[in-house]
């Protein structure tokens, strides 16, 4: 059974910083790529950022220069450091993540619940 967990949500003032994690814990023989996602209050589940296993990264426009991906491919672990946050980054960010649980199963794509960033003054 393959969770991830993230951490690291909390109150920041606009023009802050915070820093996520999401850890990958079971069953794993290979993590490929780790994203991360957003979703604010009504609003649909947004693409916040990817990173691969061989470290390459993407991100919209939205969050290009102000969020960075990186991972710890040791631990298991993504993390999502947010600088020069806005208002509209208020959402509960996701981890996601492609996963071969053995080395002869299929890759399997695995959510974590969630944390919440609320930004406000």
């Amino acid at each position: 059974q393959v969770q991830l967990v993230e951490s690291g949500g909390g109150l920041v003032q606009p023009g802050g910083s915070l820093r996520l994690s999401c850890a990958a814990s079971g069953s794993i023989f290979s993590i490929n790529a780790m994203r991360w996602f957003r979703q604010a209050p009504g609003e649909v589940r947004e693409w916040v950022t990817t990173i691969d296993n061989t470290g390459s990264t993407a991100y919209p426009d939205a969050v290009k220069g102000r969020f960075t991906i990186s991972r710890d491919n040791a631990k298991n672990t993504v993390y999502l450091q947010m600088n020069s946050l806005k208002p509209e980054d208020t959402a509960v960010y996701y981890c996601n993540a492609d996963i071969m649980p053995t080395r002869l199963s299929r890759t399997l794509n695995y959510w974590g619940k969630g944390t919440l960033v609320t930004v406000s003054s």
